[in-house]
């Protein structure tokens, strides 16, 4: 009885598996955080660049959020650019182009609640005299 349980045979096939298995959980999840930001990035300068489009004189609201849905639909897919929605209003006491946009915070590989990132770009709006 002593010698089996001194003897560890098949002990680094038990421990092989639990590394393993901790180790590629904390890669995936690495890999997700890094899904989920590059998404989170491109979805902020999206919407910073609809802001600027919106803000220059010779275009409107709707030429931002044109702006905006096509830079987000190249880059991550049109379901990413379903909830673009731009504004006039004042920003740190400046009249402002504001482009605000909803999309899927991806939980799980590219699945996740929709409206679960909402991002907003500002830009100060042009003004001819």
């Amino acid at each position: 009885m002593r010698r089996l349980r001194l003897d560890d045979s098949g002990s680094a096939a038990a421990e092989f598996v639990l590394v393993a298995a901790l180790l590629t959980v904390l890669t995936v999840s690495v890999l997700q955080l890094g899904l989920a930001l590059h998404i989170r990035n491109t979805v902020i300068d999206a919407a910073a660049e609809g802001a600027r489009t919106a803000a220059l004189a010779d275009n409107g609201l709707d030429d931002g959020v044109a702006r905006a849905t096509d830079l987000i639909s190249v880059a991550l897919g049109p379901r990413y650019a379903e909830s673009v929605s731009a504004v006039y209003g004042d920003y740190l006491g400046h009249p402002a182009a504001i482009v605000t946009v909803r999309a899927p915070l991806p939980l799980m590989g590219l699945i996740g609640p929709d409206g679960g990132l909402e991002v907003t770009g500002h830009a100060a709006v042009e003004i001819l005299d």
